[in-house]
């Protein structure tokens, strides 16, 4: 008797599983949501879930109701695996309702294990957007799904990724007919995209910029081989204007570059939902008063910071030495790994960094040392301390420095014009093109991403070539970092000059972009 009363009960026992999935940075991490409805009272959930999620149950019971759908009325336990991650945010809602209503047997849903599904349920059943929703798109071939389902507001990013079938449904019903694979499943299925190269935005041009031909030929080499570059200068000079300029003269993205570089966007919520996609350089210009973790990101909930935002694009930190000095340290690293590792107590975040950094800086205080006209009113002990705010080892990660010289009044007035941006742009693109097919096959993009291995395949040197860097090394004692910036610099002008071997004249030039002083 007691036998059949225990196989009564687990015929009464139904267990049931969707898929969703979270954002670890842009990785992404499948969740899989486990309903179990036994004999019982109560709902509860499990699985390491933060409060948006815990009210998700509200949300999910009060949408199912308001659609025609009862909630099960025994004990019903939903679970979230797995259960070391935590959950965050409302992406879940739809996963743990189509999972109690299978269960339940008021949804047919014959295949889950083919399908990721993603939204948050409003009362009445709608479903709203949800942050990561490209990178979910992307990672989800890798992870064995054939189909995502997102809610309409999020299919725009979600599109453009490719191994999948992206469907882009409204509310409750409409999701329950592409689970279901209905008749009327085709019509919310979202096709993908072609890409369009974009020309990036332009906060100014540089015809706009009145003499300082030094200056423009070294943020023209910077630009071509990736380089972070630092402008020195008095106010006035023109120094923020040429930052500005950097933008303007980079190639378009490729498809690969902005993808990636939305990706960080999704994450962070940042992405424009008409085009879902960033196709244009960014450019990001933080205050100087801009705290550390806004900077290179982190927070409670380990959210991308500026350089991931500045990622494929151009950072441009206008008066530099006003930076918190431990804020700008913490920039070493993801300047010389191009990627910025966010740790936490249970789990480790990584984002990409691999950016142009553009900074500009005062030469003192009050920002005319070095002036003929003897404006300057800074002690030497002043000047120090000043330029100390900006430490060595940050300085030995810039590849080109440059002396910015007040403008004088010939060049204000000098018509023509100097040459635009777009005449540039296409000098910087075919030095691009150039490291392009070098590093086709390398994982890389530029010279200025170059690792030793790469420097030994792609920078050999001549014997009179390797003499000249080694009397600057015993010169100027240079260290090992500042020999092989000068190298990738001088790769960098040879490329933009066509030729296939790095020259002396090459290294010369480069060397007045690591000692401007010197010119």
């Amino acid at each position: 008797m007691a036998l059949q009363n225990v196989t009564e009960m687990c015929k009464e026992e139904t267990l049931y599983r969707t898929y969703s999935a979270t954002c670890v940075g842009i990785d992404v991490v499948r969740v899989t949501v486990e309903v179990s409805i036994t004999p019982g009272v109560g709902i509860f959930l499990v699985g390491l879930p933060d409060n948006a999620v815990r009210e998700s149950l509200l949300r999910v019971t009060t949408a199912m109701q308001r659609n025609g759908f009862a909630v099960p009325g025994k004990k019903t336990v939903v679970n979230m695996a797995p259960a070391d991650i935590k959950k965050e945010g409302s992406g879940y809602d739809a996963a743990i309702a189509v999972a109690m209503l299978a269960a339940s047997g008021q949804m047919y849903f014959p295949e889950p294990e083919k399908f990721l599904i993603m939204g948050e349920l409003s009362l009445d059943g709608r479903l709203r957007t949800v942050k990561g929703a490209l990178p979910i798109a992307v990672k989800a071939a890798e992870m064995g799904f054939r189909n995502v389902v997102f809610p309409l507001e999020s299919v725009n990013e979600a599109s453009w990724a490719s191994g999948v079938r992206i469907y882009g449904v409204p509310d409750l019903h409409a999701l329950a007919e592409v689970l279901g694979e209905g008749v009327g499943a085709a019509a919310y299925e979202v096709r993908g995209k072609s890409y369009t190269p974009e020309c990036n935005g332009t906060l100014c041009d540089f015809s706009d910029v009145a003499g300082q031909p030094f200056a423009r030929r070294g943020l023209e080499i910077a630009a071509s081989g990736g380089h972070n570059v630092l402008l020195v200068g008095p106010p006035g000079s023109g120094k923020s204007m040429m930052s500005k300029c950097m933008a303007s003269i980079l190639p378009p993205m490729t498809r690969e570059e902005a993808i990636e570089t939305s990706m960080v966007y999704s994450v962070a919520g940042l992405l424009d939902g008409d085009s879902g996609l960033l196709m244009r350089r960014p450019y990001r210009s933080p205050h100087h008063t801009a705290s550390m973790v806004s900077i290179v990101g982190g927070g409670a909930r380990a959210m991308p910071g500026e350089i991931s935002l500045a990622h494929n694009g151009v950072l441009c930190l206008d008066e530099l030495a006003q930076f918190s000095p431990s804020t700008l340290d913490v920039l070493r690293q993801p300047l010389e790994d191009r990627q910025i590792v966010i740790s936490r107590a249970r789990y480790k975040v990584s984002y990409p960094a691999s950016f142009m950094m553009v900074a500009s800086m005062n030469p003192c205080p009050c920002g005319y040392a070095g002036e003929d006209d003897g404006r300057c009113t800074c002690t030497p002990g002043m000047i120090h301390r000043y330029r100390a705010r900006v430490s060595g080892p940050l300085l030995d990660r810039v590849d080109i420095n440059i002396n910015v010289k007040a403008v004088d009044s010939v060049s204000m007035s000098a018509v023509p014009r100097q040459e635009t941006s777009r005449d540039i742009a296409l000098r910087v693109a075919a030095a691009r093109d150039v490291q392009n097919r070098r590093f086709s096959s390398e994982g890389i993009h530029t010279n200025a991403q170059m690792q030793p291995s790469h420097l030994q395949k792609f920078c050999r040197l001549g014997t009179q070539e390797e003499g000249l860097l080694q009397k600057l090394m015993d010169s100027y004692g240079l260290s090992a970092r500042g020999y092989v910036r000068i190298l990738k610099v001088a790769r960098t002008i040879a490329d933009m000059c066509g030729s296939e071997n790095i020259s002396v004249g090459h290294i010369s030039e480069a060397v007045q972009y690591r000692f401007p002083e010197n010119v």
